[in-house]
């Protein structure tokens, strides 16, 4: 998955205004207890942060 595309889902699932603030200051265990851009920068496919965020905020299947 490209960044690109997974910023295009952020926003669509949690909204253009709020997706980055999700992802500056959500920490989630399942990232290793990080957040959504320190896992991208730790080396983490974005497809894998993504599949975390859907777990993690229950993403409804056909969003996935």
């Amino acid at each position: 998955m490209r960044l690109t595309v997974f910023w295009e889902r952020m926003a669509e699932h949690f909204g253009v205004g709020y997706a980055d603030t999700f992802a500056r200051d959500h920490v989630m265990s399942e990232l290793g207890e990080r957040t959504v851009h320190e896992a991208l920068a730790a080396g983490w496919e974005a497809k894998d942060v993504w599949r975390v965020v859907c777990t993690v905020m229950n993403v409804p299947q056909e969003r996935r």
